[in-house]
């Protein structure tokens, strides 16, 4: 699980709190978190690369736009340390075939890890930060016959879902890297986001736009997303062994 480093957080105390979502959201479904952030040791690192049964990549600040052949055009807070910790750590899941969940900031990483780009500003998309006011939220649409649908939707992709949104930057379906699909579009202003995708493939790999860790703005079927990736987790670890 790769997380931001909340010593270098302007609100570390903030930070670590936001965190301890993530672990939590794992935790509950019999998962053990291993957290690394861009101050882990090298020795931390490829302990936990070499071994881990899934990668989270958590929301955090923005990756560089140079990564996805870009010039800065809104991205914010961008942490080269931290995109090259995820970097590597996407190489190493997906060397191993295990499964990979991204929220927010991870969705955005796993299209451009995979070959896609980002829509770097979206006007009047975020609402008030986490902890500083009102979530701000707008529907979800799931789409039919996708994993997350199934998850999300027990079935019924027309199920209506409202998330939150803490984030100013999406992905747009000519965004999308090769090999990835939508699962989930929400409008904006700036025309319809992926805000759900998936592999095109039987592999899981997942990312979701909101943040279903934050459980007071979420619709409670996301606990069976977190549910989903810690079962591919052990099922995987069980035929490995």
């Amino acid at each position: 699980m790769t997380l931001a480093a909340a010593g270098d957080h302007a609100r570390p105390d903030y930070a670590r709190r936001r965190n301890d979502l993530y672990l939590a959201a794992i935790s509950r479904h019999g998962a053990k978190p291993v957290p690394l952030d861009a101050r882990s040791s090298s020795v931390e690192r490829e302990a936990a690369l070499s071994t881990m049964d899934g990668l989270l990549l958590s929301g955090g600040a923005d990756l560089n736009p140079s990564r996805y052949g870009q010039p800065n055009r809104g991205s914010r807070e961008i942490e080269d340390e931290r995109d090259e910790l995820e970097a590597t750590a996407w190489a190493a899941a997906r060397g191993r075939g295990i499964p990979v969940l991204g929220i927010c900031r991870g969705l955005q990483a796993i299209n451009v890890f995979a070959g896609g780009t980002i829509l770097q500003d979206v006007e009047g998309h975020a609402g008030a930060g986490w902890s500083m006011g009102p979530a701000a939220t707008h529907p979800l649409r799931l789409v039919p016959g996708t994993r997350l649908a199934a998850l999300l939707g027990d079935g019924d992709p027309d199920v209506a879902l409202e998330v939150n949104a803490y984030h100013h930057q999406g992905v747009r379906g000519s965004d999308l890297a090769p090999g990835l699909r939508a699962a989930a579009w929400a409008d904006s202003s700036a025309g319809p986001l992926v805000e759900g995708l998936e592999s095109d493939g039987d592999e899981f790999v997942v990312g979701v736009q909101c943040h279903p860790e934050r459980t007071e703005s979420t619709p409670a079927s996301f606990e069976r997303l977190f549910a989903a990736f810690v079962a591919e987790a052990a099922r995987i670890r069980v035929e490995a062994s």
